[in-house]
């Protein structure tokens, strides 16, 4: 990544490990491309570094073939003779002898990969680090991958690692601010709108907003970035699953496509799919979430705040619900070069695609939607997309976002993007809504509406919506 913006309250919690005058051992996870190594490389900045990645796993690599490549890696950083090692061991402690005095940050990156093939490969380190590394004061020893089955189970959810680690940080993509910071500090002039098109394929990972050339338009870059036969982002969804689930990626992908189609309870996907109830679609689940490919939405009672037993959940990563979507039944096309320029700008359902991606985006940022209505994040109790069933005395409704304040105020969040202003219709439709859900006694309700292309003067001069926000004069003025 060519910009480094954010990630303030990561550093901070780094930089306070620097004053604590202990070794410490950290662990950095996330989607892979988020910018793990990145804030390393940050945070590593004015101090002595030593970064040692691991290799992508294949079938002719093992775990002398990591080994090898840790020893080369270190000796070409610190301009060392060239050594070999025939254990783990041998390479900890060689690294230990050359951490000076100074205060040194040393990067395991991709730790998966590098100790995936050794079953006594997390034991050496974890007596390395018992034995010899944490006598060092100033060693902040980071080990850092993608979110992995093998590093949850291994390492975070071990005893042989329990309080041994000192902090633990999920990095997330950058937030709709962040992300508009960093495509205008990279120098792209289109509209907020055009940004937005991006957002809606990509969200907020850092590496892939770094592809995008500030040269073209959204609807070029786009194109060159997911439809052109040669096109940089048209493996990356093979890329980032390959090894994520321990090869038993399958069941996963199935969840992940039923997923497009909307938000589904554990029930729907374990009948539509087939999958044994239990512990395999809780353990699916579980993963699928700490992958951040999905996201679970509890359910809650309006009338007494607290949570119920059904959640729904929604495939939330912007960029593998693109593929999935749009990229994957179009691939066979793509790479014969069949998907042409003269597409651009004009892709098959690109409006309705649009308006789910952008739903996507907006909740994956709830502050900036909190702060878009002005909510004070102290006062809200409850908030998520919310289904109310049809029961015998009900219709059922679906809200695309709904806050329960501790004021007793519901804010019924509507969603609508498309190409041309939204026009009057969306009133009846939203009066529909509420109507049918269920308040409290005593609860208020305010209508809230999200739009980018602008609405017809009935919508915007109507006193049914609490507030109607253009997110193009909002960022617009944000930035």
């Amino acid at each position: 990544m060519s910009i480094f913006i954010g990630r303030k309250e990561e550093l901070k919690r780094l930089n306070r490990l620097s004053r604590l005058g202990i070794a410490t051992l950290s662990v950095i996870k996330g989607r892979r491309r988020v910018g793990k190594s990145t804030l390393v490389k940050e945070f590593a900045k004015q101090k002595h570094f030593i970064s040692i990645t691991g290799i992508p796993p294949s079938s002719n690599i093992s775990a002398q073939s990591q080994r090898n490549e840790f020893a080369e890696q270190l000796c070409i950083q610190l301009n060392l003779p060239r050594v070999t090692f025939s254990t783990w061991s041998e390479a900890f402690h060689f690294l230990s002898a050359q951490i000076p005095q100074e205060e040194t940050v040393v990067l395991l990156d991709e730790i998966s990969w590098m100790g995936g093939l050794d079953p006594v490969f997390l034991g050496s380190l974890k007596i390395w680090w018992d034995q010899n590394a944490s006598n060092f004061k100033n060693l902040r020893l980071i080990l850092c991958g993608s979110i992995s089955t093998w590093r949850e189970e291994n390492i975070l959810c071990s005893t042989g690692f329990v309080g041994r680690i000192a902090l633990v940080i999920h990095l997330e993509p950058f937030s709709l601010s962040e992300s508009f910071d960093f495509l205008r500090r990279k120098g792209f002039k289109g509209s907020v709108y055009e940004i937005m098109k991006i957002l809606s394929m990509c969200g907020g990972v850092p590496w892939y907003l770094d592809l995008v050339d500030p040269k073209c338009n959204a609807d070029e870059n786009i194109y060159e970035l997911c439809f052109a036969s040669s096109s940089q982002l048209l493996n990356e969804f093979n890329n980032i699953f390959h090894d994520l689930f321990d090869g038993h990626g399958k069941p996963y992908r199935k969840i992940l496509n039923f997923l497009t189609v909307g938000m589904k309870s554990r029930k729907q996907i374990q009948t539509e799919l087939g999958l044994q109830s239990g512990g395999t679609i809780s353990t699916y689940l579980k993963n699928l979430i700490l992958a951040g490919f999905i996201t679970e939405h509890y359910q809650w009672s309006l009338k007494t705040g607290k949570a119920g037993r059904l959640s729904l959940y929604r495939l939330s990563d912007c960029f593998i619900r693109f593929h999935l979507k749009y990229i994957q039944p179009n691939e066979a096309r793509i790479r014969k070069g069949l998907f042409k320029k003269v597409t651009r700008g004009n892709l098959p359902g690109w409006d309705s695609i649009f308006g789910i991606q952008l739903e996507n985006l907006l909740l994956s940022d709830r502050l900036f939607l909190l702060n878009a209505i002005g909510i004070d994040t102290d006062l809200v109790e409850n908030d998520n997309p919310y289904i109310q069933t049809t029961g015998t005395q009900r219709e059922g409704c679906q809200i695309d976002y709904l806050i329960q304040t501790r004021m007793n105020t519901l804010f019924l969040c509507e969603f609508k993007f498309s190409r041309n202003e939204i026009k009057s219709s969306v009133i009846k439709e939203m009066e529909k809504k509420c109507s049918a859900l269920q308040l409290p006694r005593g609860c208020g309700m305010a209508p809230v509406l999200f739009h980018i292309n602008g609405a017809c003067p009935s919508v915007e001069e109507s006193s049914f919506f609490y507030k109607v926000i253009d997110l193009r004069e909002y960022l617009e003025k944000e930035l």
